[in-house]
């Protein structure tokens, strides 16, 4: 008999759990999506014929089976002369980049091999990222300085802080206190709105890992006597990848091919439509209400099962249960909130001559983390490095400047034309952009887009346990799991649920075990439902 499933969101979690339901079961997905497009924070904002990549994505995993899915959905472009010769490399493997199981598209339905550059804005300067002990480094910092870094981490590395209980410790162990003041402890502190002596260290173990100095200045050396050049790159640690796979439309093409993969094989995907209620019965989830936030309309629709992307937060909520200690922790899960004001302009780093401003050209990042403490600016993108085809006119630069705030904060509540104002300003203040040079630009905001590990976080394996124990619910994905995935650790877990659907099994420890040790993305891909790391943004920025 075919069984419905319920699932609450259409982000990369939501999506990869429809579509392999649909591949390897008999279950039937009913999607349903508050928002007006799929893709989650992993969708693609189209502004005027400017795409925006809300955070960016670097389509890169070192789970071979998240590799291969995304060439399935979308082929690698260029022609087999042209990709011949590239490889993928995985643990010490080598296999042709073109051997997707897709014919190449004509239609530009497709991925391109992009090269990573991404670097620290500091002192008005830029460093390197990962930071290396170059001459530009040294003449930024001064020798004095850098001496005064290597001692601290010469420290850091004899006496070590014992036990790592908070991010503090954790990046002073790994960088030495002097440098973690220097790079990390502003703007970390920016992002998350919290001293870093309050953020759990386990933030630091998924989103950093394995990097340190002593990492980056190994790949430095395999990098300057030559190294391997494949895109997967497998040995590598995921902060210092130098290329990888890029939708040519940005990462909510990804998502609207597999909605439409998912809606072709018999699925259904509804827009504009929230999980409002859950109703279970014991250990089982019976049926889920769901409004149309066009009509306002509700309804109740019985399910076999439910895959929730929902916040943890609200997912409790709706499951309404007894323990009033234990919807205490759940509501008070803490989240930071995200802006991107999109900015396009005529060029950067404006120069007046005589009175004219010439603009020049931008600068070759991706994206370039704002140092600076007298700006509240996160970061900037910098689209046109993502792939050409994100910008409308090329002869225009398209910005993405990013804020981590807090939604109903003063600066979520800003009138947007303000923000915008605001935005430019700040560009300008540290000499990115000559304000007279922005030419359009739009707002975009994004509730809940971190879980956050401090406050009532500290006790979420109640939470985990409470959620475990339905067994037919599989929470999925950043918030479904208030952990801080990237997107295919997001996917990996939607494909365990689906594991777990499929065999009826109740053990959760697979799903939970998901983006939690340093070596799990080490074990083959049959050995470990659990493999796979992603793209991780960075050590400094945590975004």
């Amino acid at each position: 008999m075919t069984r419905i499933v319920v699932i609450a969101g259409a982000g990369p979690a939501g999506l990869t759990a429809a579509l392999e339901m649909l591949r390897r079961s008999d279950c039937v997905p009913l999607v349903f999506e508050a928002d007006t497009q799929v893709g989650g924070i992993s969708k693609t904002v189209n502004y005027r014929g400017n795409r925006m990549d809300l955070g960016g994505h670097r389509f890169f995993s070192k789970s071979d089976w998240v590799m291969n899915w995304w060439q399935e959905i979308l082929p690698v472009s260029g022609s087999p002369d042209e990709l011949q010769g590239m490889h993928l490399a995985y643990q010490g493997e080598s296999r042709s980049f073109a051997a997707s199981r897709q014919p190449m598209s004509g239609d530009g339905r497709v991925m391109l091999v992009r090269p990573r550059l991404s670097r620290i804005y500091y002192r008005r300067r830029f460093f390197d990222y990962p930071l290396k002990l170059s001459a530009r480094m040294l003449s930024n910092l001064g020798w004095f300085e850098a001496a005064l870094l290597g001692g601290s981490y010469a420290r850091a590395k004899v006496l070590p802080r014992d036990p790592e209980v908070t991010l503090e410790d954790f990046l002073v162990n790994r960088f030495g206190h002097r440098l973690y003041l220097t790079f990390f402890k502003d703007y970390t502190e920016k992002v998350w709105g919290v001293p870093c002596r309050e953020i759990s260290a386990e933030w630091g173990a998924q989103r950093i890992k394995g990097l340190s100095v002593t990492s980056a200045l190994m790949h430095a050396l395999r990098s300057a006597i030559g190294g391997d050049k494949g895109v997967a790159q497998k040995g590598v640690e995921t902060s210092l990848i130098e290329r990888f796979l890029y939708p040519r439309l940005g990462p909510g093409q990804m998502w609207e091919e597999v909605r439409d993969r998912v809606v072709a094989a018999g699925g259904q995907v509804h827009l504009r439509h929230a999980v409002v209620a859950v109703d279970h019965s014991g250990e089982s989830i019976r049926r889920v209400r769901v409004r149309d936030l066009e009509s306002n309309e509700e309804r109740w629709i019985a399910c076999d099962a439910m895959i929730s992307t929902m916040p943890v937060r609200q997912l409790v909520e709706q499951l309404r249960p007894d323990d009033a200690d234990l919807r205490r922790v759940a509501n008070g899960l803490p989240y930071r909130d995200f802006m991107t004001a999109g900015l396009v302009v005529r060029g950067m780093a404006a120069a007046t001559r005589r009175g004219v401003v010439q603009p020049a050209a931008a600068p070759k990042d991706n994206w370039i983390y704002i140092q600076e403490p007298d700006v509240q600016l996160g970061r900037l993108q910098i689209f046109n490095n993502w792939s050409p085809d994100l910008v409308a006119d090329p002869n225009t630069v398209s910005l993405g400047l990013e804020y981590f705030c807090t939604e109903g904060g003063d600066l979520w509540s800003m009138e947007n034309g303000r923000f915008l104002d605001f935005a430019a300003r700040e560009l300008e203040k540290i000499g990115l952009i000559d304000r007279r040079q922005v030419l359009d630009g739009t707002v975009v905001r994004v509730p809940k887009a971190y879980p956050a590990y401090f406050g009532e976080y500290r006790e979420i394996g109640r939470v985990r346990d409470y959620l475990s124990s339905f067994a037919n619910l599989f929470p999925v994905g950043r918030n479904g799991m208030h952990r801080y995935n990237n997107q295919d650790h997001s996917m990996l877990a939607a494909k365990t649920a689906v594991d777990c659907l499929v065999s009826g099994s109740r053990d959760r420890t697979a799903l939970w075990s998901i983006n939690t040790e340093d070596d799990y993305h080490e074990q083959r891909e049959g050995d470990r439902a659990t493999a796979g790391t992603d793209t991780a943004r960075s050590s400094v920025a945590a975004v």
